[in-house]
């Protein structure tokens, strides 16, 4: 698959979810396989370099490429080819957030399925 799209609805204020999911102390609490992120700078913004860690210990960078803030932002892997798109849309009092990924040249190693953005959901839902 050289390229996966996602769609799901949050019953939160798009705000909220571009500020969570842009807020690299939240990234393992939705990505199983991510154990800690951190960023360059904050808040982020065009250019901001993200550095996570998954279970093996391998590290990796890829940097916030496009930036529109409350309405979506790209990241990329250069190195990699990488790229994913998080876009987010006001419907009524909730967001519509979709996640779009893709690779340049091959073929995505591991495509995210809708579990994580189901996780992202019950995560960004749950009574305070």
């Amino acid at each position: 698959m050289k390229a996966n799209k996602l769609t799901i609805r949050i019953n939160r204020p798009v705000e909220d979810v571009f500020d969570f999911v842009t807020d690299p102390a939240n990234t393992p609490k939705w990505i199983d396989f991510i154990v800690i992120e951190k960023t360059n700078e904050s808040p982020p913004r065009l250019g901001t370099i993200y550095k996570n860690q998954d279970r093996s210990g391998a590290w990796r960078d890829i940097e916030m490429t496009e930036f529109e803030e409350n309405k979506m932002f790209v990241m990329t892997n250069s190195k990699t080819g990488y790229h994913v798109k998080y876009t987010l849309r006001p419907v009524n009092d909730a967001a519509e957030l979709e996640y779009y990924e893709w690779m340049d040249q091959g073929e995505l190693e591991d495509p995210f399925t809708i579990n994580f953005l189901e996780k992202l959901k019950s995560v960004l839902e749950k009574p305070a």
